[in-house]
């Protein structure tokens, strides 16, 4: 929703959202992807791998992730392939609720 609202008050066509799960589906060529706070489980961090491998080999797409740095991210193979763009300061009600994590991050993504 958040999107959509963005896009119509910015004037600019909606982007496609999808909310099924795309991963073991032929890929469509996308120009960039974007997720966020998706490697909080191992096996759904590797389908995510594995599937951002084939999109930026096969078609050239960007993908950039944004993560507040859970374990399960920070110790993924996937960060030999990453380099960080921004990094921002979570207000102190979201560091309350996420267990002392402080920062957030965006990665590119860069196999």
């Amino acid at each position: 929703m958040a999107i959509t609202l963005n896009c119509e008050l910015n004037q600019l066509k909606p982007v496609p959202i999808l909310t099924k799960n795309i991963l073991d589906l032929e890929q469509d060529k996308w120009d960039l992807i974007v997720l966020g706070d998706m490697f909080y489980d191992e096996d759904l961090a590797d389908s995510l791998h594995r599937w951002l491998k084939d999109c930026f080999w096969t078609h050239k797409t960007r993908v950039l992730i944004g993560d507040p740095g859970r374990p399960q991210f920070r110790g993924h193979s996937i960060q030999h392939q990453l380099h960080k763009v921004v990094e921002y300061s979570l207000p102190e009600p979201t560091r309350q609720e996420n267990n002392g994590l402080t920062t957030s991050a965006v990665w590119d993504f860069q196999p």
